[in-house]
């Protein structure tokens, strides 16, 4: 009896420890990948990104966070965000990362999940891009709800939020980082 119950405890702790390594992600996760297949940090990316911008301090930047995703089967879904530095007329820069969450039932879901997940990393970058005192530089997350489609319902909401963080928020078609630099790697 004493093994029957041991067992029970055994599967039930390993059971919790396989739902809690899901929900907060697996070391991987918390790693970016550059356009040269290297997987950095949150602090390692703003590193790029300050380089990136030193490299022309004539122009004009914008930090751009931008999450996108994709429903899998058993009510599952892939998000992937993307930092993007833009050098505004010449180009820029990204890095992604992907993450796959389980209990994602809704349209509505995902696209709120989108923008916690872009909010969650862009205060990040931005509390790193200030302690490292990068050049000047303008700061957007986009989010992957439009005028056309089924999330034009959600438009308000989910700009509300960004706002409510202090950050501008932008929408199809100007989401650029969400609904093509992320999208690519969906």
């Amino acid at each position: 009896m004493r093994m029957i119950m041991l067992a029970r405890n055994v599967r039930a702790f390993l059971l919790t420890l396989a739902l809690s390594l899901e929900y907060s992600g697996d070391a991987m996760q918390d790693f970016f990948n550059s356009s040269l297949g290297m997987n950095l940090s949150v602090p390692q990316v703003v590193r790029e990104v300050i380089r990136f911008m030193k490299e022309d301090e004539t122009r004009a930047y914008k930090v751009i966070i931008g999450t996108d995703s994709e429903r899998l089967p058993e009510n599952k879904a892939d998000f992937v965000t993307a930092i993007v530095v833009h050098r505004i007329g010449n180009g820029g820069r990204y890095f992604w990362k992907r993450v796959e969450h389980a209990s994602i039932h809704t349209l509505r879901n995902r696209i709120i999940k989108e923008a916690l997940m872009s909010l969650d990393i862009a205060k990040e970058v931005l509390m790193e891009l200030k302690a490292a005192s990068a050049p000047e530089f303008g700061f957007e997350i986009h989010v992957d709800v439009g005028e056309h489609g089924p999330t034009k319902v959600m438009i308000q909401e989910v700009v509300g939020m960004v706002r409510a963080h202090n950050f501008e928020a932008k929408t199809k078609p100007e989401s650029y980082a969400a609904s093509n630099v992320a999208d690519r790697h969906v």
